[in-house]
């Protein structure tokens, strides 16, 4: 019998992040599984890794907001003689409006995706990353540091992603399994259009980190078993704040951000 492929899985690589993840932990030797909904870009992408003369990705086309997806990942990717060494829970998305504007069944799908999907695909794979003593990243925000009115509940995910993050990484640190929450600032990626933001939260602001800057840290945290990476000089301040400043003052403050951009948005 042959040993089994060992792999990056990366979700949410159609776009953005994910594409930068699967380019990097290729570049670095990784071979890889790629999954999202959209197939034509994750084939188009796979090619592009293959042409450069890695091994062709296993891809994946799943949405796994649904309750069972994971599981069928896992199944799909037993059948193909794969296991996780490193799991990048990088699929997720926000949505810009008040919590009583937004259409619910829109806000509890992020949820879905967002935080019961994470959690799904964490705890279906742990066996894996326990066997090859491999490493989780999941990917958080800098909104994991505060509460943000007029994004309330995608914020709130976010604070989920890092606080499990943070304590998955102390339980299973004598099984040699490194778990890592990537809080990002505001990477232009496709997730301003998908927000729902306005065109102007489109244009990075100055000194914060790129999407390549902000998926290096990420790999580069993962690898050395950091808890948690903020990548980014502004990004880091700005956590730094949002951790010690009392809610009373941010609070209006985010608010009145958040409004700013209502028609188009940011990580």
């Amino acid at each position: 019998m042959s040993a089994p492929r060992t792999i990056a899985l990366i979700t949410g690589a159609s776009e953005g992040l994910g594409v930068e993840f699967a380019r990097l932990f290729a570049e670095r030797g990784h071979d890889l599984a790629l999954v999202a909904r959209r197939a034509d870009r994750l084939e188009a992408l796979a090619d592009e890794i293959a042409a450069s003369g890695r091994p062709r990705p296993l891809v994946i086309a799943l949405d796994l907001a649904r309750p069972d997806a994971p599981g069928e990942l896992g199944a799909a990717l037993a059948g193909a003689g794969a296991r996780i060494e490193y799991l990048v829970n990088n699929a997720g998305y926000g949505l810009n409006g008040s919590f009583s504007s937004l259409p619910i069944d829109d806000q509890l799908g992020m949820i879905d995706l967002n935080v019961r999907s994470l959690t799904a695909m964490a705890r279906q794979f742990l066996p894996d990353l326990k066997a090859t003593r491999g490493g989780m990243l999941n990917v958080a925000s800098i909104a994991g540091f505060a509460p943000g009115p007029g994004m309330a509940v995608y914020y709130a995910s976010k604070a989920y992603v890092l606080s499990l993050s943070e304590a998955l990484s102390e339980e299973l640190r004598a099984d040699g399994v490194r778990v890592t929450a990537l809080c990002p600032g505001p990477v232009v990626t496709g997730f301003q259009a998908r927000a729902g933001m306005s065109p102007k939260a489109f244009a990075a602001p100055p000194g914060v980190a790129s999407a390549r800057e902000t998926v290096l840290a990420g790999y580069d945290a993962l690898i050395a078993g950091r808890r948690v990476v903020t990548p980014g000089l502004v990004n880091r301040a700005l956590a730094a704040g949002l951790a010690w400043i009392p809610h009373s003052i941010t609070l209006p403050q985010l608010a009145a951000r958040q409004a700013k951009r209502l028609g188009g948005a940011e990580k």
